[in-house]
Order: C-alpha cells, then structure tokens, then sequence
C-alpha cells in the first residue's frame, strides 16, 4: 500500500518514465547550462550530494573535480541505470548511487555543494522547494552550518498574457502547450510584456505558497485566452563577472476559462495562488483575469463578507 506522499509524487512527476530522463540527457540548454555551473560551483576535492539523480549525468558532471558524489534516486529503475551509465564513464567510480527517498536523505558527512534539479516551469507538479527546504532542516540538526551552496541557486518566475490560437487542422481544443524558450513559435500573440510575480533564492527560506496578483497594460488589439508561464533557472552566481549562469524552462501556457477581449492601453489584472509542487490544474483553476473593475468590486464584496 503506497503512502499518500508516494502517491501525491506519482501524479506530480516525482517517480517519471526512465524515457523522459533520456530526453533530459537530448536536452542541449539544460546539460551545457548545468555543466557550466556544476564545474564552476565544485571545489577540486569537493564532497557533492545530487537529490533526485535520475540517470547520473549531474553526479559525473561533479565528479570531474570531486573526491565524493552521493547521487540519490527513489526510482529503482533509474537507479539500475544510473549504476550502469556511470561504470561506463571514467570519474564514475566516484559517484554512489544512493536508492533512497529525497526527502528523507542524509549524506554520512557535510557535503559543500547539493545538486537538486526537480524543477518544472512555474515550480509545479515537481518537489524542488519542499525536498531543499526539509534537507536544509535536517541538515542543519545533524551538522550545523554552513548550509552547502545549492545548484540552482535561485530561480525567477514571470507570467505574460497571450492570444493564443488553438486551432489544430480545425479542430479548436484550448490545451495546456510547452514551447521552447529559445525561439518564438506560431501562434502566439504577446499581449502585454511579461511580469516578474515570483523570485525563490534558496539561500533563504522558500514558502511553498506562491500568491500573486498584478496588473498589464495592454499593448495591443487582441483576445486574451491564455498565460504564458516562464521560469529562468539561477544554476550559478559568477560573481568575479558579474553575471549568472542561467538555464530557462520551456514555455508553459495555460488556456484562460473564458477569454477576454481587449484593446491596446486597456489595463488587464491577473491574479493566482498556489502551492509549490501542486498540479498543473491547481494552478489553472486559481487563475483569475479581468479589467481593474471588476477586481474592485470583487475585492470590496470580499471585505464586506469578512
């Protein structure tokens, strides 16, 4: 009989195909973006922790310069492979292959840098703030400080309002897309310029509630029938530079209830809540969009009834 934390991470991506791994590994931004920062960020003669280590590529990244790597994986199957990947590989030695639940993991000693990439675009359906958060408390009992530096370091959220066509050879089905960040698709209409509604910097205390309300200009004629979720992913502060090391999620656009008609300089509120690692329909249905209006009288009838 599974446990209800163990079902909630079934449904919310914590135990995903061995397949979807593999197009991790395919996935060029992500593997050079973390390369990059995991290099930067090891110490030779480092000790590493990776938490929720799928096929082991993060690990043998770090195991380029440290003396230790405990790469830790709930999945038996990703366990088995990331075991075979990494005999396969020189370094891999270096890496243990822990087969154990994120959550409740300790490495034997204090580790200098802890590699946790359960990230989704808008930090849903993954566990990255819960499983960050609970291993810096245990952490913190077992050792005392310092905490290690965290790979991502933080992370910026933005939303963005789009017209959005969901005409598939006739067929019109408002659906959840994922789109590459890299390039603009047809398609999409940019109603307003994206809004910063969220930064998570790991170096503090994360809340697993994410609230926003905020409100666009809009910039031109249009429908408004979708938002578009973008999540920018700090892996590695340079500070010598004055720069960062970035890797971007793909786009996440949520189709709106109802669509909404506006026009260029009309104002356009938007507001939603949610807790990090939700589903993506938890998010969706929180979503409310209107004019300023609206807001208004919802927001006095609310005041009242309180």
């Amino acid at each position: 009989m599974l446990t209800e934390r163990e079902l909630e991470s079934s449904y919310l991506g914590q135990f995903i195909p061995v397949h979807y791994h593999h197009n991790m590994l395919m996935d060029n931004r992500r593997m050079t973006g973390f390369k990059a920062a995991i290099d930067y960020l090891v110490a030779p003669g480092a000790k590493v922790l990776e938490l929720g280590g799928g096929t082991g590529v993060l690990s043998w990244f770090a195991a380029a310069k440290a003396e230790k790597v405990w790469c830790v994986e709930y999945n038996p199957d990703l366990v088995r492979e990331a075991r075979t990947f990494l005999s396969r590989n020189v370094n891999g030695h270096k890496v243990e292959v822990v087969e154990a639940d994120a959550f409740d993991y300790l490495p034997p000693e204090p580790v200098d840098v802890v590699i946790c990439e359960m990230i989704h675009v808008a930090m849903v359906r993954e566990k990255q703030v819960q499983v960050i958060e609970a291993f810096k408390q245990r952490y913190l009992e077992k050792f005392g400080g310092p905490l290690p530096i965290f790979i991502p370091e933080a992370m910026i959220m933005a939303v963005q309002p789009l017209q959005q066509d969901y005409c598939f050879e006739g067929y019109n089905a408002p659906i959840v897309q994922f789109r590459e960040a890299t390039f603009e698709q047809a398609g999409s209409i940019e109603l307003a310029p994206p809004a910063v509604y969220a930064t998570l910097d790991f170096t503090q205390n994360v809340a697993e509630d994410i609230r926003w309300q905020g409100a666009f200009v809009i910039e031109s004629d249009g429908v408004v029938n979708a938002l578009r979720f973008v999540t920018k992913n700090i892996l590695a502060v340079v500070m010598e530079q004055s720069t960062t090391l970035d890797w971007l999620n793909h786009y996440m656009t949520l189709p709106l209830a109802q669509a909404l008609t506006v026009k260029a300089g009309d104002q356009l509120c938007v507001s939603f809540a949610y807790r990090a690692g939700c589903s993506i329909q938890s998010l969706q249905a929180s979503i409310r969009a209107g004019d300023a209006a609206i807001f208004a009288v919802e927001e006095q009838t609310e005041t009242i009834a309180a």
